[in-house]
């Protein structure tokens, strides 16, 4: 009796292991993209090439939520977004088609800090 016990539970943690590798299925992740414009273009030549490429029907994709949308004055554009982790060949597909040729690009893994930052705040005011 001891012995099947044993292989029971070696069985179900085994089980819950397997499980507990599995990605969840609404994860998702957050990525900044830094858009520069080509400065040796002017804003209508800009235009025209985002117009080619379907820009604003193709970019961002329909996975995509965004959080922020930004001109940085002298750099160009810098978009954040949420996507499930899943989507992320299709964010990086949306932008060699839609946005290559006005902009070159650059990704960053991106996290909200602001929640810690308030946490700590009212930690310190507590104190």
């Amino acid at each position: 009796m001891p012995a099947r016990l044993i292989i029971c539970l070696v069985l179900c943690l085994s089980v819950h292991q397997v499980h507990a590798q599995e990605p969840a299925k609404n994860d998702s992740i957050m990525i900044t993209i830094f858009m520069k414009h080509h400065q040796d273009k002017n804003i209508d030549e800009l235009t025209e090439i985002r117009e080619r490429n379907g820009f604003t029907e193709n970019f961002p994709p329909a996975s995509a939520r965004v959080m922020s949308w930004y001109v940085m004055m002298g750099i160009g554009q810098v978009v954040t977004v949420k996507i499930p982790a899943s989507e992320l060949r299709n964010l990086n597909i949306s932008v060699e088609r839609s946005v290559w040729g006005a902009f070159s690009t650059e990704f960053y893994p991106t996290y909200d800090l602001y929640p810690v930052i308030l946490e700590n705040k009212a930690t310190l005011k507590k104190d």
